[in-house]
């Protein structure tokens, strides 16, 4: 990958206004806008350089979440004892999941911010999606536990207070909104702030099955509303869980980010001056808030000769970076004349 990772690599060209030409007559706009030039004023921090995780970026949010998420557990916990609540006590046991995640997230947050080594090239980037696995396995086990205790209990005399259990629901769903408001901000960049803040939202929802619960036992003594909120509860709860291990699974075997279209990324690529192929690309990602792309690009020995090497790379650099919000790109440039001397690569 001699010329081209060299050139990715170095801090003087990259630092250099001159390497950031206008694009080529011709080239394809932004995909959905018409503006081919620049960024439109938006930055992008997506690079390696720093370690800053889209975690890290959110780290005092997911402390504040956790503080809150603590408090509204203790405060379930005692409503759930004192008022023999199952769904209570069930939406306590998924805050104190929550709490759980949001402190894995911040642990790994933390390792992720480890510098890289020549044993680990990424660092410990990759332990911010590990802890969003985990996150996600714990949600479903939770879920599951909850739907089975509900459905054991029917058929048994268990009576409910409503009074401490509405007390309690009240003040975990108004913890609950502050927290989503919190996280929301950063839900859309972080692995592991999407899933706290999926989890508060399920919290918010549970809550929110526990106040109605607790209005119908008042009214009309009707305990099975319990556990039927109980029930509730665990479906809310799976779905997310699903969810969450979904997006982990397509980090770990490395999918295309979503925003991240490559058959556009290549066409956009061939359209500057003097490439003639685009083969062998890669995208994916190394954790939230970080994508990676390489590709393999032949270059016209004319174009080679009159835009000069920096000229191309150049150019196909800004392309990714402005157009598909790829900052980490590791480019291997060669002459079409090379590929005819036999080097060609699938």
């Amino acid at each position: 990958m001699g010329e081209g990772f060299e050139a990715d690599r170095d801090p003087e060209r990259r630092g250099d206004p001159a390497c950031d030409p206008e694009f080529s007559a011709g080239h394809p706009d932004r995909p959905g806008e018409h503006d081919a030039g620049g960024s439109g004023g938006h930055g992008h921090d997506h690079g390696l350089q720093g370690a800053t995780t889209a975690t890290g970026k959110h780290r005092k949010r997911l402390i504040i979440a956790l503080a809150i998420t603590l408090s509204v557990f203790v405060i379930q916990v005692i409503g759930a004892l004192i008022s023999g609540s199952l769904s209570l006590l069930a939406d306590a046991g998924h805050m104190l999941t929550d709490a759980t995640g949001v402190a894995i997230a911040l642990i790994a947050s933390l390792i992720a911010a480890l510098p890289a080594t020549s044993k680990r090239t990424y660092g410990y980037l990759r332990v911010e999606v590990l802890a969003a696995l985990v996150n996600g396995i714990v949600l479903g086990v939770i879920a599951i536990t909850i739907f089975v205790s509900a459905i054991n209990r029917f058929g048994t005399e268990v009576e409910v207070q409503s009074g401490p259990m509405l007390i309690a629901a009240v003040l975990g769903a108004a913890a609950n909104l502050a927290s989503l408001l919190i996280l929301s901000s950063g839900q859309k960049e972080s692995l592991n702030v999407r899933g706290a803040y999926l989890e508060v939202l399920g919290d918010l929802l549970g809550s929110v099955l526990v106040i109605v619960a607790g209005v119908v036992i008042m009214f009309t003594g009707w305990n099975a509303a319990d556990q039927i909120a109980s029930l509730l509860i665990a479906v809310l709860i799976f779905p997310r869980a699903i969810g969450l291990l979904r997006e982990v699974v397509d980090v770990l075997l490395e999918a295309s980010p979503k925003n991240l279209d490559v058959d556009a990324a290549r066409a956009h690529m061939l359209a500057v001056p003097g490439v003639s192929d685009v083969h062998d690309v890669h995208a994916w990602t190394i954790t939230s808030g970080v994508p990676a792309f390489s590709a393999h690009v032949t270059v016209s020995d004319a174009a080679w000769s009159e835009r000069g090497y920096h000229g191309v790379l150049d150019e196909l650099r800004a392309c990714l970076h402005e157009h598909f919000d790829t900052e980490h790109v590791t480019l291997q440039l060669e002459p079409a004349s090379h590929v005819g001397e036999g080097h060609a690569h699938d």
